[in-house]
């Protein structure tokens, strides 16, 4: 328990939340969240152990696929190095997920909120790279430098103005249909000409979907599995269908390369 940083008091804390509890179930009435999240039932250090597992489990896919893509797809094609770039990017978010549903610090949040910010603004990238880079690498750089500035400008405000959770799901819903409908409008617009693009789609279509999981706010099966806990652990099939579109997609431009054909 120490190791994760637990002392008396936070123990302390933890008891006395589930002493509460028992006496709201004991009256008949609704268990409420305390500091706006529902309690847990801890296992050994582990604060939301269902939110935890899910989220090494979507490390754990990543890493995988990501070892894949590079056995797969020589360095030389254009995308091959964009897309290692996006898979630490995401293998970083899942690493903070990991730990802030470990134990739930000042930093751990922070990191976890940031790093997954960072992830969508990084997919805006990766698809401005795939539609526009590869024929207009300066379009891509300058997109590229717009979107650091978009996340140096969210970190700072949440930092050193406001800690708002407001304007944190705001901000990144906004960035997230950007995303979106970025990828969906190339999707739409290959659909004749790529065979594998309903794989692109499909994917979008699954996390965007998914992500409505949040919405659905209740109280913890059996203390442990949540609305979050389930989001997190529906999107791990998610990471295979897409690192196969990447795939695909990387030895097509490949071998127009080669070939000399127009990338569309």
């Amino acid at each position: 328990m120490a190791l994760t940083g637990w002392t008396c008091r936070d123990d302390c804390r933890y008891q006395c939340m589930w002493t509460t509890v028992g006496l709201y179930e004991a009256g008949g009435y609704r268990v409420p969240q305390f500091h706006g999240k529902w309690p847990f039932a801890r296992f050994l250090c582990f604060e939301e152990p269902a939110s935890a597992l899910a989220s090494l489990l979507n490390g754990l896919a990543c890493l995988l696929m990501l070892l894949r893509y590079r056995s797969t797809v020589p360095r030389q094609s254009p995308m091959y190095h964009t897309i290692n770039a996006f898979s630490l990017v995401s293998l970083n978010a899942w690493f903070w997920s990991t730990i802030f549903h470990t134990r739930d610090t000042y930093l751990t949040e922070k990191m976890d909120y940031f790093c997954a910010t960072a992830v969508i603004l990084y997919s805006i990238y990766l698809c401005c790279v795939r539609t526009l880079g590869l024929k207009r690498p300066s379009v891509s750089s300058m997109v590229g430098v717009l979107l650091i500035l978009v996340f140096t400008s969210h970190v700072s405000y949440l930092t050193f103005v406001s800690f708002d959770y407001g304007y944190n799901m705001l901000a990144n819903v906004s960035i997230g249909m950007v995303n979106m409908l970025w990828w969906l409008c190339w999707c739409w617009q290959n659909r004749r000409t790529l065979p594998y693009w309903w794989k692109c789609g499909l994917v979008v279509l699954l996390l965007h979907g998914l992500a409505l999981l949040e919405l659905m706010d209740f109280p913890p099966l059996l203390w442990v599995f949540d609305a979050h806990a389930v989001w997190h652990l529906s999107t791990i099939p998610v990471h295979f269908l897409f690192y196969s579109f990447l795939i695909d997609d990387s030895l097509y431009l490949l071998n127009t390369e080669k070939l000399g054909v127009k990338v569309e």
